[in-house]
């Protein structure tokens, strides 16, 4: 089946400035996939003649079906409609029913509609009207040669509402579009490369209509597989099957699927142990316990945290023995280990973790540099610790160890 293919249009100086974040061109390229069309390429060009015009023409070599935004307004910088008039080479003249529902539109607000407003209802004769009901820029729909342009408002909720109710349904109806399925694995532990390694014989036999792509962040990385097919149910049925045959490649380091980010995971194992956990955290200043916390509902495992940063806090709050410190340092393992198993006593949780670290850009030593982070899990059963070196940003520091210590707890927990 071929697949139909969209490009995005935004235009507006605005965007390139960085006055305003184009947000349109993110939920559109969602609800484009849940019917079946690609995007392909997304373009912002600024408020210039040539550059529209030349923008109009690439996307049209390039796309089936062609959406902008922006540039529809009654002041003089908003060039959209009548280069479009002038791209399709046909004259502007007011739409009476544009007029009728423009002025319908200020008389509900009891406002005065001047002529720049009555200027909004001249459209291209060559398009066909795409109502706007909540504001006062209409849409326009244009064909030719089998492809589509539809212009639409730049603001958000007014085009929000337009695609939802008039031009997805259309695009629906012009074009015969192919099933789209999405499927994410997420990981755990393991760098893109050596994910890709591991993974790279599965990856060579994946089918031609199935393509995957590596989606990484701090501390993860996200597989997507992504399948076109006639049939949505037996596509989500294959990529299951290669799915199941991942698992044995890297199935230690999957730890969900879908949107659900690691703090998630953890929690639903936590809970289905019933199990309650507590941290104390030095390094990572409280960042992990904020995400367990963004979790709904984690109080049914998260019990509470401390963070002591200082020497003294260590030793007088958490309850770290000083001669631990003073032999071994805050950055060791004994110090980690300690940590570890007093938070846990403290709080009488099934389950205490630890961090302490050098996040940088200060306090390194030779032997010690910046990016070293003790970790530790602690149980009644063990107690597990991992050394890692990060990196020399701090920010970067904090969150990779803050992922691997969520990855610690998942491999550590009871089974």
């Amino acid at each position: 089946m071929k697949k139909i293919l969209a490009e995005l249009l935004t235009i507006g100086d605005e965007i390139l400035y960085g006055q305003i974040v184009d947000t349109n061109s993110q939920w559109m390229s969602v609800e484009l996939d849940k019917v079946g069309i690609k995007v392909i390429r997304k373009t912002t060009v600024g408020d210039q003649e040539e550059e529209i015009l030349t923008a109009f023409a690439e996307a049209e070599k390039r796309a089936d079906i062609i959406l902008i935004t922006g540039g529809l307004g009654p002041t003089s910088d908003d060039l959209t409609k009548p280069l479009l008039a002038k791209y399709f080479d046909c004259k502007l003249e007011i739409h009476e029913e544009a007029l009728q529902e423009i002025t319908a539109f200020f008389k509900s607000r009891g406002r005065e509609m001047i002529e720049p407003n009555r200027q909004q209802a001249a459209l291209p004769v060559c398009c066909k009207k795409i109502t706007n009901p909540i504001g006062t820029a209409p849409g326009m729909w244009f064909e030719k040669d089998g492809k589509v342009f539809m212009s639409m408002p730049g603001v958000p909720h007014e085009m929000k509402k337009m695609m939802t109710e008039r031009v997805i349904p259309k695009l629906k109806e012009k074009f015969h579009t192919p099933n789209i399925y999405h499927k994410v694995i997420r990981t755990i532990g393991i760098g893109e490369s050596f994910l890709a390694e591991k993974i790279a014989l599965w990856e060579k036999a994946l089918p031609s209509h199935i393509k995957l792509a590596y989606l990484p962040s701090l501390g993860e990385v996200k597989l997507r597989l992504t399948g076109f097919s006639d049939s949505s149910t037996h596509l989500e049925s294959e990529i299951n099957e290669l799915i199941e045959k991942l698992k044995p490649l890297a199935g230690d380091y999957i730890y969900g699927y879908g949107d659900e980010p690691i703090e998630v995971a953890i929690g639903k194992m936590l809970r289905e142990r019933k199990l309650t956990l507590s941290m104390a955290e030095s390094c990572t200043g409280g960042y992990l316990s904020h995400l367990i916390t963004s979790v709904p509902g984690c109080s049914d495992y998260f019990l509470g945290s401390m963070v002591p940063y200082a020497y003294e806090i260590k030793m007088r709050q958490l309850g770290v023995k000083p001669e631990v410190l003073e032999k071994y340092g805050a950055v060791s393992e004994p110090t980690i280990i300690e940590m570890a198993n007093i938070v846990r006593a403290k709080f009488n949780t099934d389950i205490g973790v630890a961090t302490s670290g050098i996040a940088g850009p200060g306090g390194a030593t030779p032997e010690k540099p910046v990016g070293m982070v003790w970790i530790a899990y602690s149980d009644k059963h063990h107690t597990v610790t991992k050394k890692l070196q990060i990196s020399n940003d701090r920010a970067i520091n904090i969150k990779m160890a803050s992922a691997a210590v969520l990855n610690l707890i998942r491999l550590s927990l009871p089974k």
